[in-house]
């Protein structure tokens, strides 16, 4: 395979084999079967008769066709008028379609009211039939997709385009282990044919999504010190997925030369890189009514049977396929695991199903278009391993659902306006364990409270998973009839996921946030607590934290600024290495050192770190949240992430890659070897290009 195209040739005639075989099963399947069911309809409806089959089988005919015609028009009819009309109009419209079809075709008498009935009992029974023969398949979709538009020539067509997929919380050794055991077959083929270089790289701390994202599409790290952080300018609590919050956090880290600037598109990211173009993304979420264009997308999706049907089976599939495993989780005793309700089954089946194809779709559509540069982010797996764990099955399955998703992109670029180099990326890496509340009977807001003797306002939930879906509800929003319909759900939404974060502590009380295995200890004021400070007034924290089992370390300034990092039998100096008694960070591998020394010198830093213990045997954390697998500190694979590249471009990457920021200078180096951002070679974020 030729190092600049991902495609070979034989996976392009038989991905082209593929789209013919799944339009004429398609359409075959549905004209057969349609026509059966009008000529049982009409031996059961008086008010319908049919002089011959023959006549019957061309109103089925004439009645796709005028449907095929139809659809495009109730797409953008349905924009405009808001959403929650497709299906209205798609009901009371496929019962004018067959009303015309039997006007039309001689032979055929028919009342509205036969022909409405008619219409439905023929596009159920067409569409379970090219359901069960084509459409249910991937290579269904991807015909779809790839025969929604024809591509637009673009300016620069010698230019390549990059399309970044994040494969969110994805470790580099779980990615290495599927690709040895044959598992991702994409990735495998890319990766032993020597066309791609699958390699690790280092995420800061926090090991989080908004850390990493904000690094790989902005180039800096800095001011991020957890998912969910109290913020001492403001006074308040700062959660990374609320609209409002994203968006002053890109503000604050944005210098408008952010990866996606020169013609790029951010897909269902929390930033969106300086994107023009940013659809389901939470910084762009709420600042207009809509995106017209993922509105467009979602009602083309929902009136295809390709798209429905699929849709529709796969997401009651998913719930059930949830209830099931998390049962049997519990039969068999597996540990660790965690609770997992019906919620988080609706939850994943609107990441893994809706969320995962419409995110494909937008690709398909931003890349006939010829957009230089896509991000899209798919947190398939992340999802799921925070509730099942890293290896176990429904896990793994979903990393082989990716792996597909790959292969369809990797169809799709033969369709796109400009050829495509794809780069996979995860924004950190999971870890996994007993949540830290079920091991030892206590949360660490509780801990807290009976070392100090006083309260503390605590913030330990997940909700990680709700931004995805809210990212969604707000990019559908819109002015129309459903707008005003959504509207007042809209803004309760809003109010509860803002006030989640705003005050709600009493003042002086001390803020105890979890992150993953990571917690922050917040005493609230415009000035950072040192460690001689808080043990003056709470004489029993420090200590009493240090001795726990359930912690590893504990991280905070002295009064001369010095970072330090205690554990229960010694301390090391962050800055110069020096280790008093045994080091707390001797477990957490060379460079823990490094990691946490950057993050406690962030001015955004808690006056207290507390990192969750680590098992060495097992590499077992304990999560500040309700989470089986978990991520935000240290231990385990949480800081271990993905790197995969087209050979010619990952001979540029440096030996080592720690931290987001010096990624985005890997990913600004892909954009120069493929024809962009040729203005300057020199770092466009502030941070170096060199790599230590």
């Amino acid at each position: 395979m030729a190092s600049d195209a991902p495609v070979s040739r034989r996976a392009r005639r038989r991905g082209r084999g593929r789209f013919v075989l799944a339009d004429l099963g398609r359409l075959l399947a549905t004209w057969l079967v349609s026509t059966g069911i009008l000529w049982v309809t009409a031996g059961l409806l008086p008010d319908l008769e049919a002089s011959s089959l023959g006549s019957l089988a061309g109103v089925s005919a004439v009645s796709g066709v005028v449907g095929f015609v139809v659809r495009p028009l109730l797409v953008e009819v349905s924009v405009r008028l808001g959403w929650l009309t497709v299906l209205p109009l798609a009901f009371g419209g496929q019962g004018v379609v067959m009303h015309l079809a039997m006007l039309v075709v001689p032979g055929i008498t028919a009342t509205w009211t036969a022909a409405f009935v008619a219409s439905w009992l023929c596009a159920a029974g067409g569409t379970i039939a090219a359901y069960l023969l084509t459409a249910g398949t991937d290579e269904s979709l991807t015909t779809a997709l790839a025969r929604r538009g024809r591509p637009v020539r673009p300016p620069d067509p010698e230019v390549d385009g990059l399309l970044v997929v994040q494969l969110d919380g994805v470790p580099f050794p779980v990615l290495r282990w599927a690709v040895q055991a044959g598992g991702v077959p994409t990735i495998r083929r890319w990766v032993t044919s020597g066309a791609y270089h699958l390699r690790e790289w280092t995420p800061q701390l926090p090991c989080t999504t908004p850390a990493s994202q904000l690094g790989l599409l902005h180039g800096t790290v800095a001011g991020i010190p957890g998912f969910r952080w109290y913020d001492r300018e403001l006074g308040r609590v700062l959660v990374a997925n609320h609209p409002a919050d994203a968006r002053l956090i890109e503000e604050r880290a944005s210098n408008g030369r952010g990866l996606l600037c020169e013609d790029g598109v951010s897909i269902s990211n929390l930033f969106s890189g300086d994107a023009e173009n940013a659809l389901l993304t939470m910084s762009r979420a709420s600042v207009r009514l809509g995106s017209p264009q993922t509105r467009r997308a979602l009602a083309w999706f929902m009136l295809t049977p390709t798209g429905f049907t699929r849709s529709l089976t796969r997401t009651v599939g998913e719930v059930a396929k949830e209830r099931w495993q998390a049962h049997a989780q519990a039969r068999y005793e597996v540990v660790p695991r965690v609770r997992r309700s019906w919620t988080f089954a609706l939850l994943r089946a609107v990441t893994n199903v809706l969320l995962r194809d419409l995110n494909t779709a937008l690709i398909a559509e931003e890349m006939q278009r010829g957009r230089k540069v896509i991000y899209v982010d798919y947190v398939d797996y992340d999802e799921v391993a925070h509730h099942a764990g890293l290896f176990r099955h429904e896990s793994l399955a979903v990393l082989e659902g990716l792996d597909r998703v790959l292969a369809q992109l990797e169809l799709l670029t033969e369709h796109a306006a400009r050829r495509y180099r794809l780069v996979v990326v995860s924004d950190h890496g999971q870890s996994q364990g007993q949540p830290f509340a079920d091991r030892y009977g206590l949360e660490l807001s509780a801990l807290c409270t009976e070392l100090m003797g006083e309260g503390v306002h605590s913030y330990e939930e997940t909700d990680e998973g709700w931004s995805r879906a809210h990212a969604l509800v707000q990019d559908i929003g819109e002015e129309g009839v459903a707008g005003r319909l959504t509207a007042p759900a809209r803004r309760r939404i809003d109010r509860e996921r803002e006030s989640d974060g705003r005050g709600g502590h009493a003042p002086g009380h001390a803020v105890v946030l979890g992150s993953g295995n990571l917690g922050l200890f917040y005493v609230p004021g415009e000035t950072r607590q040192s460690l001689h400070t808080l043990t003056a007034r709470w004489p029993r924290l420090l200590p009493g934290l240090c001795e726990h089992p359930g912690v590893g370390f504990v991280a905070g300034i002295d009064e001369h600024g010095v970072p330090w990092a205690y554990g229960d039998g010694g301390r090391v100096d962050l800055a110069s290495g020096a280790v008093i008694g045994t080091d707390p960070l001797g477990r957490f591998g060379e460079h823990a050192r490094r990691l946490l020394l950057r993050a406690v010198l962030d001015p955004k830093a808690p006056d207290l770190y507390v990192n969750s213990s680590l098992d060495e045997p097992t590499l077992d954390i304990a999560a500040f949240e309700e989470l089986v697998g978990a991520h935000g500190g240290l231990g385990g694979w949480q800081d271990s992430a993905v790197l995969l590249a087209p050979q010619d471009l990952a001979g540029s990457v440096p030996e080592r890659v720690e931290g987001a920021d010096q990624l985005h200078q890997v990913l600004l180096g892909f954009l120069r070897q493929s024809g962009q951002r040729l203005e300057s070679g020199a770092s466009e974020s502030g941070v170096p290009v060199t790599f230590g």
